[in-house]
């Protein structure tokens, strides 16, 4: 990750008119129920101690918009202590979010990943109570563990099933998907079961088609090595019965991988990496987020040959594969210092008006917002950009609420600051 500091000067000014015509704001920015005028620029810092940000609003957003902690390792939006999955000043790492979409209290409960690494000491701390789920009632702030266990690390992926489940999976190589079922009397608790035919991957992004179809990505660097680094598909033999079914990698014939693809396989969900690539499949470049909007299916690629990643996209009618988002292309390339622009795109979010939201994986960790459904994007726009120096934006999602974006921050600066924000339209 790198630094960027403020921008300032004529090279400033001459570089954001060049790159204008690639980012600029467009009329389609400022409407809807989140609609907003871009903001100037990347949040900038010399080094992360000169007191130039606040850890009680981190983020840079637009006029109108308000941010506000919902529920962090010291405090909730409530005035409780919020929850500290892990205590002694260790990063609780929040990662992922989703809400229950459907059913009973829809939208009341929000549930966390929690990216903690066990198997690095040299880098992070040792987390031997492990990866973790937790839950947060956003009516009264009560917020709990709903699930852990000393094997899981990395816990990155989640998402809400229509069949009223929860997914979510760990990041690292051969990491397993679960599922966990709700108690139908109490959405704060349930029981996990392990999906190992949806595939062991390094997964992050988790998506579900109309049919009932998971998709899954490898987060491995699939061009530079030669194999993984691909997008899945699980048909299960029955739809919401994920026990069982057949394992897919999209294959595309094209320059860079965009062009026509094509499902190939089945494939040994045990060995899912090699056997994609083995079967044909296509790599990429650290795919990490998947976001399905309609028959589109963007996918986050964060780094690329020659260029800071890219939003694919993907007509899941047709098979075409495309450059919906890209540095140079479409939105401006990040010089450091001098410009902002795209880098490192992580976490994808459909907006209420059916928009793509962009989360990067970057310091700092600035939020876009692209207009238009597959093909290419006509227009991507600055939305907000976290100051917390070192820190990582993450998980965007919108829940029930159109004019409520929740987004995590991990690993900040701030002693036990980890959380999960909301930055709020009106």
């Amino acid at each position: 990750m790198r630094l960027q500091h403020r921008l300032a000067g004529g090279i400033t000014a001459t570089l954001l008119a060049l790159g204008a015509g690639i980012a600029g704001a467009t009329p389609s920015s400022e409407t809807g129920p989140m609609g907003f005028t871009p903001i100037d620029g990347s949040a900038g810092y010399a080094d992360g101690t000169d007191g130039t940000w606040d850890p009680t609003a981190p983020w840079n957003i637009p006029d109108g918009f308000t941010q506000e902690l919902v529920s962090g390792e010291l405090a909730d939006r409530c005035g409780g202590t919020g929850l500290d999955v892990y205590g002694g000043g260790l990063d609780d790492w929040e990662d992922m979010n989703t809400v229950n979409e459907t059913g009973r209290r829809a939208g009341r409960y929000l549930y966390r990943t929690h990216e903690v690494r066990l198997s690095n000491p040299g880098a992070d701390p040792v987390y031997p109570a492990g990866g973790a789920v937790s839950v947060v009632d956003l009516q009264t702030c009560a917020a709990r563990v709903i699930a852990q266990d000393p094997t899981w690390t990395a816990l990155d992926g989640i998402r809400w099933t229509p069949w009223g489940t929860v997914l979510f999976a760990e990041e690292t190589d051969n990491g397993r998907l679960f599922e966990l079922v709700l108690d139908p009397d109490d959405p704060m608790s349930g029981s996990v079961l392990e999906r190992p035919a949806v595939g062991l991957l390094a997964h992050e992004g988790i998506e579900i088609g109309n049919d009932g179809s998971v998709y899954v990505v490898d987060e491995f660097r699939g061009q530079t090595s030669g194999f993984g680094g691909g997008v899945y598909r699980f048909v299960p033999d029955r739809r919401g019965d994920l026990s069982s079914g057949e394992l897919y990698a999209l294959a595309v014939d094209g320059v860079d991988g965009v062009g026509q693809g094509a499902w190939v396989g089945p494939i040994d969900p045990a060995t899912a990496r090699v056997s994609g690539t083995a079967a044909g499949g296509t790599g990429y470049q650290r795919p990490e987020d998947l976001e399905r909007i309609g028959d589109v299916l963007y996918v986050a690629v964060t780094e690329g040959l020659g260029y800071d990643g890219r939003v694919l996209a993907v007509d899941l009618s047709s098979l075409e594969v495309s450059d919906f988002v890209k540095p140079g292309a479409n939105v401006a390339v990040e010089v450091n210092g001098v410009q902002s622009g795209l880098d490192n795109p992580d976490n994808l979010a459909e907006g209420p008006d059916h928009r793509l939201w962009v989360v990067e994986d970057n310091v700092p960790s600035d939020i876009w917002v692209a207009q238009g459904r597959g093909g290419r994007a006509s227009s991507v726009d600055l939305f907000a950009s976290l100051t917390d120096p070192g820190a990582e934006g993450t998980g965007i999602y919108f829940g029930k609420d159109p004019r409520n974006l929740f987004v995590n921050v991990q690993h900040s600066a701030a002693a036990d600051g980890d959380g999960t924000w909301a930055i709020t339209a009106g």
